[in-house]
C-alpha cells in the first residue's frame, strides 16, 4: 500500500513540475529568461527559507560554503538556467524529452567520478539513451535547433548537482538546500539581464502565473519527499518518467505543438533505456550495499524541485 501511495505521490509531482514548465514557458512570451529566473529564485528561497524558520532549521551555516554544497549549487544553476532557457526558446515538449536523460547522465558521472562499477548493460543502455538524445537534436541536418541545446545544459547540471548531493553532509537539510538553488540562480539572472534581453513590465496576470508556478513547482518538490519517504526506490522511481507524457499534453493541447516522429522516437528510447537502468539498478542495489546511482535523481527530493531554483 505504501508503494501504491509513493508511486501516485511521484506521479502528481510529475504533474507539478510539468505544469511549472507551463507558466514558465508563458511568462517567457512576455519577460526575459533572466527576469523569470530572478522573480522565481526570489520568490523560491524566501519561501523555502520561510518553511525552514518553521521548522527550527538553520538556513546560513558554515556548511554552505563547503566544497559538495558549492559543487551542488554550481550544477544547479547550469541546470536551471540551460533548462529555463530551453522551455523559453524551444517547444516545452522538445525541451522536457532531453531532460528525461538526467538519471543516465547521472549513473555516467557515478561510474567516470564516483568510482561506481557499471556493467555493460547499463554502458549499453546509457548509449542508447543518449542515441534518442541525438535523434531529437538532429545535429548536421536541416531540423536541428541549436537552442535546444539548452536543455542538453539542463541536463549535464542537474546531474552535477545530483552527484553532489551524493557527498553532501547528511546533516544538511533538504529544505535548506532548496533555498540555496533558488538562491543560486537570483545572480544569473541578473548577469543575463544584464548582458542579454533587458528585463520588461509585465501584464498584472504575470506576477498571478508566476505565484502559480511556484505554488506547482514548490508543490511537486513536497510530494516527491513524501513519495521518497514511503515508498520504496524501485518501485517508484520509474514513474518520474510521466512528466514526459504530461509534457506532451501540455505541449499539444496548450502550445499547439506537433511533436514529430524523431522527437517521439527518441523520447521513446531514452524512456525505455531509463526504465532498464532503473531495472538493473534494482537488481545491484540487492546484491551491495552501496546506494544506487541510477536513481540519485530520485533519492535526492530537490532533483525535480522547481527549477529556477531541482528541479524539472
Amino acid at each position: 500500500m505504501d508503494n501504491l501511495r509513493g508511486a501516485a505521490l511521484m506521479v502528481v509531482a510529475m504533474a507539478g513540475f510539468a505544469l511549472e514548465d507551463l507558466f514558465i514557458k508563458r511568462l517567457s512570451a512576455e519577460m526575459a529568461v533572466g527576469q523569470i529566473l530572478v522573480v522565481l529564485g526570489v520568490g523560491g528561497a524566501l519561501a523555502f527559507a520561510a518553511i525552514a524558520r518553521a521548522q527550527g532549521k538553520r538556513v546560513l551555516t558554515r556548511e554552505l560554503l563547503s566544497k559538495p554544497v558549492m559543487i551542488r549549487n554550481l550544477g544547479e544553476l547550469i541546470g536551471t538556467v540551460g533548462y529555463v532557457t530551453a522551455i523559453a526558446l524551444t517547444p516545452l515538449s522538445t525541451a522536457a524529452a532531453i531532460l528525461q536523460a538526467m538519471p543516465l547522465a547521472v549513473t555516467l558521472g557515478a561510474a567516470l567520478f564516483l568510482g561506481e562499477t557499471v556493467g555493460w548493460r547499463r554502458w549499453t543502455a546509457i548509449c542508447v539513451g543518449f542515441f534518442g538524445v541525438l535523434l531529437i537534436l538532429r545535429p548536421g541536418t536541416e531540423g536541428f535547433e541549436p537552442a535546444s541545446l539548452f536543455a542538453v545544459q539542463g541536463v549535464i547540471g542537474l546531474a552535477i548537482r545530483d552527484l553532489a548531493t551524493r557527498r553532501m553532509p547528511t546533516h544538511i537539510s533538504s529544505v535548506a538546500l532548496s533555498c540555496y538553488g533558488f538562491a543560486v540562480v537570483v545572480p544569473a539572472g541578473l548577469i543575463l539581464l544584464a548582458f542579454g534581453q533587458p528585463a520588461t513590465m509585465p501584464a498584472p496576470s504575470a506576477y498571478v502565473e508566476i505565484a502559480i508556478a511556484l505554488f506547482f513547482g514548490m508543490g511537486g518538490y513536497l510530494c516527491i519527499v513524501g513519495a521518497t519517504r514511503i515508498g520504496e526506490m524501485s518501485v517508484i522511481a520509474p514513474f518520474r518518467y510521466s512528466r514526459i507524457v504530461f509534457a506532451l499534453f501540455i505541449g499539444v493541447l496548450v502550445f499547439a505543438e506537433r511533436p514529430d516522429a524523431w522527437t517521439l522516437g527518441g523520447a521513446a528510447l531514452i524512456v525505455v533505456s531509463g526504465l532498464y537502468t532503473f531495472a538493473r539498478e534494482a537488481r545491484y542495489r540487492k546484491q551491495s550495499t552501496f546506494p544506487s546511482a541510477a536513481t540519485i535523481a530520485i533519492q535526492t527530493p530537490t532533483e525535480d524541485q522547481p527549477r529556477g531554483t531541482e528541479t524539472s
